[in-house]
């Protein structure tokens, strides 16, 4: 996936793509709800999810760093919105990174076809090198309907 966070005006300012909270808005408010959302509203909310964003590393970088971790960790994530009052989430947080292990290892097979394959990288290169010739050959010909 994108970065979600993406710059915006400066350097420590971050922001959330428009797109995809309009997207995740709309799935929640379907237009056949009747209801609707402002792009003032849409841009407060982008607001406040990137301060509880930064609210909630914030604060799993200090527990790493106190467990003198380098890295943080789903449990740091996990102790700081209990520490923060917002205990209720960590089941769901848990479920997503739960889901999100399970789609690493899905994609960690698919790269692996690679490896299956039984051929060297020179030769994948030059298969692809070979179907692309071909492609660009069948395009450049036209169609072949028969009307030509």
């Amino acid at each position: 996936m994108d970065d979600l966070l993406i710059p915006r005006k400066g350097n420590d300012d971050l922001s959330l793509p428009k797109a995809t909270v309009q997207k995740i808005v709309s799935e929640i408010l379907p237009a056949s709800s009747g209801q609707t959302f402002t792009k003032d509203a849409r841009d407060l909310l982008i607001e406040c999810c990137v301060e509880f964003i930064t609210l909630i590393s914030s604060e799993a970088n200090e527990i790493s760093e106190k467990e003198q971790k380098k890295t943080i960790a789903v449990e740091h994530i996990e102790k700081a919105l209990t520490d923060l009052g917002f205990s209720d989430y960590v089941r769901d947080v848990l479920a997503v990174a739960e889901e999100f292990k399970d789609q690493q290892k899905t994609r960690e097979r698919k790269q692996n076809k690679i490896d299956l394959s039984g051929m060297s990288e020179a030769e994948l290169v030059k298969m692809q090198q070979e179907m692309f010739a071909s492609a660009k050959e069948k395009y450049n010909a036209g169609p072949e309907d028969g009307s030509g």
